[in-house]
């Protein structure tokens, strides 16, 4: 083979990967909801083992995004976060390095509760382009370099959608190759896949009509199919990624609001929610291109709300009621339980995790991710605290932690240097 021939090559096996992964992103960034693979973990190493007394070294901080709990998105040096300010529902493009505001641009109505406003769901950042969704089911394509807006369609308008409750939209849309993946739930289908270019429709899932959740849609490869696996208030199932045809369905009644993305491990699928319902896990067997679902287990040890759930090794982590919860994902056991930060969010990084309590001064915490018992590593309260709930997850990019709080933003060194 000659030299032409090799690079020819070379570039089409490059095209091929950047198609079957979420998102091209280079290592570090964090470009969506729960960073790379939307399973909340981070790809940074070299990290900080222990914390000092106040804390790892606040860098910058910012108090310009308005109201909301929409957590950031790090990507190609820049910040993409919203907030309700000014009367609208904003989207920034900051400077990673200090905060500054690159640009923002107004997209929609603000409020969408009544008592918690803006915007709740990550910006999903895909190359030159970022996707948004506002609480009022508004779907946007931007150029991530001005703002310019390239389509927008309504998720409740355009599609029907349907949602289970009344906290309005929620989800973090993910993009896979050249569809963008949401939740519009209702008569018309659940899962929607759209043209990412240009917010055509590509399939819907007929097959599957639970109203939308709060929860957001996870890649899975098992039996040698790629599925888009979605929870929800009556089950939690997976679409086969080329034709939104439903593979497999677990039957499990959910109450108010499901939030907490599922965890996938082997054949395994965990999911958990609160208002006393708690978590389940189901195994996927699959036989051919046939699949089915059946519940190992279901109990109320881990109920968590909305702060999500990490998976390391074989155990996952999250908080249940006021408690750090560590469980064996494939028997449901709880290994540990400590009181932590109370009720919180969490998320991974150089096998550490970052916890963070949602109420009082917004305790943030350093705990070892071990099985075997609760090490605390550090902690400390979080600055400028609003008198909302401190919801958005921690978000660990590059070396350093964000934290979300209305209309701050900080921004925490935490390399060991």
């Amino acid at each position: 083979m000659g030299k032409k021939e090799l690079v020819t090559r070379s570039i089409l096996l490059a095209l091929v990967f950047c198609v079957f992964v979420p998102v091209c992103v280079t290592a570090g960034d964090w470009p969506q909801w729960r960073g790379a693979e939307r399973d909340g973990h981070s790809t940074d190493t070299g990290l900080l083992k222990k914390w000092p007394a106040s804390g790892p070294k606040l860098v910058w901080k910012i108090r310009t995004l308005g109201g909301g709990y929409s957590g950031p998105a790090v990507a190609d040096g820049k910040v993409y976060i919203m907030g309700d300010k000014d009367g609208a529902c904003t989207v920034f493009s900051l400077k990673e390095s200090d905060g500054t505001t690159l640009w923002s641009k107004a997209i929609g109505e603000p409020g969408g509760h009544a008592k918690w406003k803006g915007p709740r769901s990550t910006v999903t950042v895909d190359g030159d382009k970022i996707y948004t969704l506002t609480q009022n089911g508004d779907l946007y394509c931007f150029a991530a370099a001005d703002g310019k807006i390239e389509w927008k369609k309504n998720l409740e308008s355009d599609f029907g959608g349907k949602q289970m409750s009344g906290w309005r939209w929620t989800e973090s849309v993910l993009i896979d190759g050249d569809r963008l993946l949401c939740t519009p739930g209702g008569d018309g289908g659940t899962v929607l896949a759209l043209n990412k270019k240009n917010g055509q429709q590509l399939w819907r899932c007929s097959e599957m009509v639970d109203p939308a959740a709060y929860s957001s849609i996870m890649i899975w490869k098992h039996g040698g199919v790629r599925q888009y696996v979605q929870f929800t208030g009556k089950s939690v199932a997976a679409v086969a990624a080329d034709s939104g045809k439903l593979l497999w369905r677990g039957e499990r009644q959910g109450k108010t609001a499901i939030i907490t993305t599922p965890v996938m491990k082997d054949d395994m699928v965990f999911v958990t929610s609160a208002y006393g319902i708690g978590c389940n896990m189901f195994k996927v067997a699959a036989s051919g291109k046939k699949f089915s679902a059946k519940e190992v287990y279901a109990n109320g040890d881990m109920m968590n709300h909305h702060g999500g759930v990490v998976r390391v090794g074989g155990h996952v982590y999250g908080t249940s009621g006021s408690a750090l919860v560590c469980m064996d994902m494939a028997t449901g056991e709880v290994a540990w339980e400590d009181d932590c930060v109370g009720k919180g969010s969490i998320a991974c990084a150089d096998g550490m995790l970052i916890v963070r309590g949602e109420g009082g001064e917004g305790p943030v915490a350093l705990v070892a991710a071990t099985g075997d018992a609760y090490r605390e590593l550090g902690r400390f309260d979080q600055p400028y605290r609003s008198e909302e709930k401190s919801w958005p997850h921690p978000v660990i990019a590059n070396g350093r932690l964000y934290l979300r709080d209305q209309d701050v933003l900080l921004c925490y060194d935490l390399k060991n240097r």
